[in-house]
């Protein structure tokens, strides 16, 4: 990529200072037992432990080769006001916004999105920097499949009634965080998620359906988890 585009284009690391001064440390015992640090790491494994929809996708990213560890490839900082949290694909690391998650079902729905960016980083090699259809697609995958675009959080953001309003959600949330990461016109980021949108709207790899609730998510790890029985039956 041309060096004054590279200069130019930040790819949202703007969004989280601590990651973009290099400074994504662990800090101190203290620090970590007395502030949100202490909070979000607590979450984090709650919600690894508990999760339907993040239990499936460590499960599906281990079968595929990319087991996830939580102190390896989880982060809690301090990120800017607007984000909640990002996945750095230089690093196959997720960062949580530990100022910014204060409750645990905000926490599942955020490490289920970024688990699904990691998961489409693993099987399908997406080129995160310099193909945009690609960004483009696992955002819209990641709007689908992690219960951003549930009917209860839909209704608790006063957006219902709406005809194929799950599709419009999907679409409006990908848009913004596409628009979030990259300096492009809003023009251009709907035409690139229109090209896309069919196809990866239609993709619910790991979960073969939208678990469009935490029922439907439970059923969807049930079936993951009895693949292999079912398989050795036919």
């Amino acid at each position: 990529m041309d060096q004054t585009k590279q200069q130019e284009e930040d790819y949202g690391y703007n969004l989280f200072p601590e990651r973009n001064s290099g400074k994504f440390q662990k800090g101190s015992i203290a620090e970590s037992l007395f502030t949100f640090n202490h909070k979000c790491q607590v979450m984090l494994q709650f919600a690894m432990e508990t999760s339907p929809y993040a239990k499936l996708l460590l499960g599906a990213m281990k079968s595929s080769g990319c087991a996830v560890y939580k102190d390896r490839h989880f982060s809690c900082e301090d990120c800017d006001g607007t984000v909640s949290g990002g996945f750095d694909a230089t690093s196959s690391q997720i960062v949580l916004c530990q100022n910014n998650i204060h409750q645990q079902s905000h926490m599942n729905r955020v490490v289920t999105h970024e688990l699904i960016h990691a998961f489409d980083h693993c099987r399908a090699h997406v080129d995160w920097f310099n193909n945009f259809k690609h960004l483009a697609c696992s955002e819209i995958r990641a709007a689908n499949l992690s219960g951003d675009c549930s009917f209860h959080n839909e209704v608790s953001r006063f957006n219902f009634g709406l005809k194929k309003h799950h599709q419009e959600c999907v679409r409006g949330r990908a848009l913004r965080s596409i628009l979030a990461v990259r300096k492009v016109s809003r023009e251009e980021a709907e035409k690139v998620v229109d090209e896309v949108f069919d196809t990866c709207f239609n993709d619910h790899a790991p979960f073969g359906r939208i678990p469009h609730d935490k029922k439907d998510a439970k059923f969807a790890y049930r079936d993951f988890e009895n693949r292999d029985r079912y398989y050795a039956n036919l």
